[in-house]
């Protein structure tokens, strides 16, 4: 323990393409959306996660929002770097006089190459990291669900977020093999905007997709306790008048098929590459699944009927990266798998 060892304040991030989750004190004290609003003429920061996403899709041409992450990595550096110092600054540090020297560990997709590694390395870095580590969001997933991951025992974990799906499968505190694709939830949105266009003619924002997807979105057209029908406002294409259409669960399901068999596919293919040994175990133990996506209605039962393996979903599966990463915090040097 240093001197100024009380000045060093530990916190872990879910750097997510939708949410972004930081934990300090094994507390979650941000939970945001990863966006942020600028005025165009100066630059300037208006708003950052919640108060910018309630103006998503309703501004005027002075004011932009940006989502700094496209499939989880970052786009746009200098929001990025914006929008970690102001989250940073939401968990209100009580020392103001001297600003506290941050030590970090961070998740990241587990395909993404070195350079966009660095350029969240370089983020954390500009907004006040004196110390950096990175953890692959399957490891963290692994950890936040509370599989031992040093264990040698193989367990997949399939995690859908707002920009990619990462599967992948651990064993001996390592990825032995993954498959990190680029489908989530952001492409469940945007399938919803194209059926609601084609089908009903109608126009709706990002907003209104994301809403539909929670209310009714559903991975399988039958499936027990439905939700009820679900009022979508938009503009109509062909009058340019705003008018209110009812949509069901099934159609929802019907649309985000292409997408759902992309990740199925993936799913087999990360299976046909795990070694015999770790198939076993994986026969065993199942299928863990974690990331927003997870909760979508009937996902877990669909890739049950595809793998015939148990397929579990986490407790709390919006967070469950974000507790894995506090905990790879708590073992900062121990952990073999943080990415100096």
């Amino acid at each position: 323990m240093g001197l100024f060892s009380f000045l060093t304040k530990e916190i872990a991030i879910d750097l997510g393409t939708a949410n972004t989750i930081i934990i300090y004190n094994d507390k979650v004290v941000v939970d945001e959306p990863s966006i942020v609003a600028i005025e165009r003429n100066t630059g300037r920061i208006i708003a950052v996660g919640k108060k910018a996403m309630m103006m998503h899709g309703k501004t005027h041409e002075n004011i932009k929002t940006i989502r700094p992450l496209r499939d989880g990595v970052i786009a746009d550096f200098q929001s990025a770097e914006y929008m970690i110092r102001e989250m940073i600054k939401m968990i209100g540090f009580k020392n103001r006089l001297f600003p506290p020297a941050l030590k970090m560990v961070i998740c990241i997709p587990s395909g993404i190459t070195e350079v966009e590694e660095r350029a969240v390395k370089d983020s954390a870095e500009q907004a006040g990291a004196k110390e950096v580590r990175l953890i692959h969001e399957p490891m963290a997933a692994a950890i936040g669900i509370g599989i031992d991951v040093l264990e040698p025992n193989g367990n997949m974990i399939i995690d859908i977020g707002g920009g990619t799906s990462e599967i992948a499968v651990i064993a001996l505190g390592g990825i032995v093999n993954n498959k990190s694709i680029r489908i989530a939830g952001d492409d469940f949105n945007a399938d919803i905007e194209e059926y609601m266009r084609k089908q009903h003619n109608i126009n709706i924002g990002e907003r209104t997709a994301e809403r539909i997807k929670i209310e009714v979105g559903a991975a399988l057209p039958t499936i027990d306790n439905p939700p009820d029908d679900y009022a979508v406002h938009g503009r109509d294409m062909l009058t340019g008048i705003p008018k209110e259409i009812k949509v069901n669960y099934s159609e929802i399901a019907h649309c985000l098929d292409k997408s759902i068999l992309k990740i199925e596919a993936a799913v087999l293919n990360a299976l046909e590459m795990t070694p015999p040994e770790l198939s076993a175990d994986i026969y065993r133990t199942g299928i863990y699944m974690a990331g927003g996506g997870s909760l979508l209605r009937g996902l877990d039962k669909r890739i049950h009927a595809k793998t015939k393996l148990p397929v579990h979903v986490a407790e709390d599966p919006l967070r469950a990266v974000a507790r894995g990463t506090g905990i790879a915090l708590k073992n900062f040097d121990k952990f073999p798998f943080l990415i100096k």
